[in-house]
């Protein structure tokens, strides 16, 4: 079976062992610039799709993306940047009573969530992107392969292709392997909760791009990812998992 669907999905398959080896190859390396400059290209093509499937139409949109992950160097916690934008939008608002609200959903979806990986990263080292990426991964992939075995029951129609039983199976894994490698940093009970907490979500961050998709009536949010799809189809269990993993490890 296993086999069917890797000829099946030849492409997702070959796609996934490339990316795992440039993630390898930069978690080795574990620079600040080249994890920073990596974040920002993912940054700039993930906000580049989240204005698609948002239907906005505003070049201006992506200088303040590219400023905003510039000042984000320099940051001891970038992703509070999206704080200080909405304080200042709201208070436009009370201003004027005019405000496109529409303009500031890529600033929250994705680019919130980015920039958390990067406080995450400052905050608790290359460990730390290890264990979401694990965690999320984990999820993802045997989500697919238990949920193409034994799925039956539909999880949400926000996404007509998961399955219960998928979903259940790729959150067990999940937390198995990412309880092995969240044990490094903390303790194996708390690496368990946490871990969990991150696997159920990543779920929820891919079906929100799901429900992203449909509303705007696309497959995929992009096709820089043969198999895959865009940058956002990618990363989307990430964008959700990450604020968890990062807020639960600032409050143990």
């Amino acid at each position: 079976m296993i086999y069917e669907l890797v000829s099946k999905y030849k492409d997702r398959f070959l796609t996934a062992i490339l990316l795992v080896a440039i993630v390898g190859a930069i978690f080795i390396i574990n620079n600040k610039m080249v994890i920073w400059s990596v974040l920002g290209l993912i940054f700039l093509l993930s906000f580049h799709e989240s204005l698609k499937l948002f239907d906005i139409k505003n070049d201006y949109l992506y200088v303040g993306a590219t400023l905003i992950w510039l000042v984000a160097y320099f940051l001891n916690k970038p992703h509070e940047i999206i704080l200080l934008l909405s304080v200042g939008a709201i208070s436009y608002l009370a201003y004027t009573k005019e405000l496109n609200q529409k303009l500031l959903y890529p600033f929250l979806y994705p680019s919130f969530s980015i920039l958390m990986v990067y406080s995450l990263y400052l905050h608790h080292g290359v460990i730390s992107l290890v264990w979401l990426v694990v965690t999320v991964a984990f999820t993802d992939i045997c989500a697919f392969f238990v949920g193409k075995k034994f799925g039956k029951t539909p999880f949400s129609p926000s996404s007509p292709n998961k399955t219960l039983e998928g979903v259940i199976g790729g959150v067990i894994f999940g937390t198995l392997f990412g309880t092995i490698i969240g044990s490094i940093y903390v303790g194996v009970i708390s690496s368990v909760v946490i871990t969990l907490f991150v696997s159920i979500f990543s779920v929820f961050g891919d079906l929100f791009e799901s429900y992203l998709k449909r509303e705007a009536e696309v497959k995929d949010s992009g096709n820089i990812l043969p198999g895959h799809g865009g940058v956002l189809d990618r990363v989307d269990g990430y964008l959700f998992g990450v604020v968890f993993l990062y807020i639960l490890l600032e409050i143990r």
